[in-house]
């Protein structure tokens, strides 16, 4: 029998799972990993042999449903390789099964076949005395045992067996026999249910759940995981309350003295802006005008980028005179393009927590939460997410700049999602029409953290960047769309004193 303590854990090999799992499985105990064909048992499966090999371990694959060559095929693609550490066991049923007329024998029943199968698993356990197996999988002992009462027996005898060895057991089932047989979970100390999920669009979303960990405290909930070359990646569900830094709520001021007066000064560090507007009213440019702010200071700043090319990003910020390619070369900004239908909630909060904890970043802004809606179409899951992220990032000393696009031009408009009360600051840009122009004005209505202006300004952007007016006193309606004017002196920008090559 194992010596070995109990409370020691056999790591899986898959980044993020161990998190979840708190540490690994337990060792000298069984476990079920289950899910439909297809969802990466397999690939979780040989992980767990690999970590176990590189920690000097002998691990044993029985195979029931796969050939050798299957298996060996289908670790090559992700780049493993299956050493001598390892030893895969392909359990076939005798040659005679096969015979037609040997079939309707009484001495090949499927009470035989069961008991040699067992004995077959645990002949090769005694040979090879490896430390971790995986029997794959229990489709085809259910199908043997042909009854509820026998398969639970024979599972019993197989864990008990296993339990005196002191092995570390992972039972796979790909719930092709009876999806209703809760048999397995009652027995196996730990239970791991693997999902794939098809959008309407885009590719397929993989999620998994711990099921059951029998004395062990684990991360519940869904977790989203990847399959790519190289295996398996898990993304742990963001707990905000887990995460802390100290450090100084002081006032990060944008750079330009007219928006931060409408702020009250600037945007509070470790807080959330939310830019909210139609279309093409200027938001990833106040956005970009924070980040430039935040580099210029001598900090880390960080774009997320659901909705345009990084080329197109690039040329129109440097038409407004910031230079993001050269912030990213300088290595003071990391930029990135993501797809929303191929990215899941979980791994677009695992790259922003990696990149923000890897370079310190302290200026965050992802542009934009339409294109993050687009990748969880459930909106009361898409604001949780969205809560945990911000209260991750505020809690890192993090200021986050979100924008959204709200359906419309003018007049009343509403946005895909409301976050508006989840962000400490909200900005809000909008169309008018004033002397026969098109403008655009900004106001700032919440925050949380201090005062601020309840003014509306207008604003341009131009070749020279962004530049704001003085409050529109002398207006009223603006934010409708159809201002009146009510004063004497007329605060509207002239022609001559912006650049007049606006945008």
């Amino acid at each position: 029998m194992n010596s070995r303590p109990r409370s020691k854990k056999a790591r899986t090999g898959i980044p993020g799972l161990d998190e979840i799992l708190a540490g690994g499985l337990s060792e000298g105990r069984v476990f079920l990993l289950e899910g439909n064909p297809g969802t990466g048992k397999t690939t979780i499966a040989l992980s767990f042999l690999l970590e176990g090999a590189a920690e000097g371990e002998k691990g044993l694959y029985v195979t029931l449903s796969e050939t050798e060559d299957e298996l060996r095929e289908g670790a090559s693609s992700h780049g493993f390789t299956i050493g001598e550490n390892i030893r895969v066991f392909e359990l076939v049923p005798p040659e005679s099964l096969l015979d037609a007329e040997q079939q309707q024998s009484l001495l090949y029943s499927s009470d035989l076949e069961l008991g040699e199968t067992t004995k077959a698993i645990f002949e090769e356990f005694e040979r090879v005395r490896p430390r971790r197996v995986v029997l794959d999988s229990l489709s085809e002992i259910r199908l043997l045992a042909q009854g509820s009462l026998r398969y639970r027996r024979q599972i019993l005898a197989i864990k008990h067996y296993f339990a005196r060895q002191g092995a570390t057991v992972l039972l796979l089932d790909d719930l092709t026999s009876s999806s209703q047989d809760k048999t397995v979970h009652s027995v196996v100390h730990g239970v791991i249910k693997l999902e794939e999920l098809a959008p309407t669009y885009g590719s397929e979303r993989r999620r998994l759940r711990v099921l059951k960990y029998r004395g062990q405290a684990f991360r519940g909930g869904y977790h989203d995981f990847i399959i790519k070359t190289g295996g398996v990646s898990a993304f742990p569900r963001l707990v905000a309350l887990e995460h802390r830094r100290e450090f100084t709520r002081d006032v990060l001021p944008s750079g330009i003295g007219e928006l931060d007066d409408l702020l009250g000064g600037g945007l509070e560090r470790g807080s959330s802006c939310l830019v909210l507007g139609p279309a093409g009213t200027g938001k990833s440019t106040f956005a970009l005008q924070f980040i430039m702010s935040a580099i210029n200071r001598g900090e880390k700043a960080a774009i997320f980028v659901f909705d345009e090319e990084l080329g197109l990003l690039f040329a129109r910020a440097k038409a407004i005179g910031i230079d993001l390619q050269q912030m990213r070369d300088d290595g003071n900004l990391h930029i990135e393009q993501l797809d929303a239908a191929e990215l899941s909630p979980g791994e677009f909060a695992h790259r922003v927590r990696e990149h923000v904890d890897s370079t310190n970043a302290k200026t965050v802004v992802v542009d934009s939460l339409n294109g993050y809606q687009a990748s969880m179409p459930e909106e009361n899951a898409l604001v949780l997410h969205i809560h945990e992220l911000l209260q991750y990032l505020n809690r890192q000393g993090a200021t986050t700049v979100l924008t959204v696009a709200q359906h419309g031009l003018v007049g009343d408009m509403k946005a895909p999602v409301d976050v508006t009360y989840l962000a400490d600051t909200v900005v809000l840009l909008r169309y008018f029409e004033a002397h026969g122009r098109v403008r655009r004005a900004v106001s700032v209505i919440k925050k949380r953290t201090g005062r601020h202006e309840d003014t509306i300004r207008e604003f341009r952007i131009s070749s020279k960047g962004l530049s704001l007016g003085q409050p529109l006193d002398e207006f009223q309606g603006v934010l409708r769309g159809v201002p009146q004017f009510v004063g004497k002196v007329d605060p509207l920008l002239k022609p001559s004193q912006a650049d007049p090559d606006h945008f």
